[in-house]
């Protein structure tokens, strides 16, 4: 029997909403989740807070691949989260742009439970877009 996989995309809204070489913070489910899309316009997305300090690494500078949480200059990998400390790293998502929209994918998240706000903004409404694969 084959297995199916469930894969919940949320859209965060617009994809121009994060200018290139800038984060923007969302609220899904209780957590802030940090957007980047860097200068080459390529789009990751990592936990916001920083493990050292609960830096905003949203508001950090972001290229090369990797963001400077603006609190102390700790440096996270955007590709798999790694830290300079073996012991801090970020967790990170998988963040798509379709037709000018940003999906977010959350991993071992109830679905049901899954909500996103923009951080301090009400312009967004999210949906949730289902893919069977």
């Amino acid at each position: 029997m084959a297995k199916t996989t469930i894969a919940t995309s949320l859209n965060l809204g617009s994809s121009h909403a994060i200018p290139l070489g800038q984060g923007r913070c969302y609220m899904v489910a209780g957590q802030e989740i940090a957007v980047f899309r860097q200068r080459d316009g390529k789009l990751f997305a990592t936990e916001n807070l920083c493990p050292h300090r609960q830096g905003p690494l949203a508001e950090g500078l972001v290229g090369n691949g990797r963001v400077i949480c603006p609190l102390h200059a700790h440096q996270f990998d955007l590709q798999t989260g790694a830290g300079g400390e073996p012991t801090e790293c970020v967790r990170t998502f998988a963040v798509d742009e379709v037709d000018g929209k940003l999906l977010l994918s959350l991993e071992n998240q109830s679905a049901s439970t899954r909500t996103a706000v923009p951080y301090a903004s009400t312009s967004v409404t999210p949906d949730m877009t289902s893919v069977v694969s």
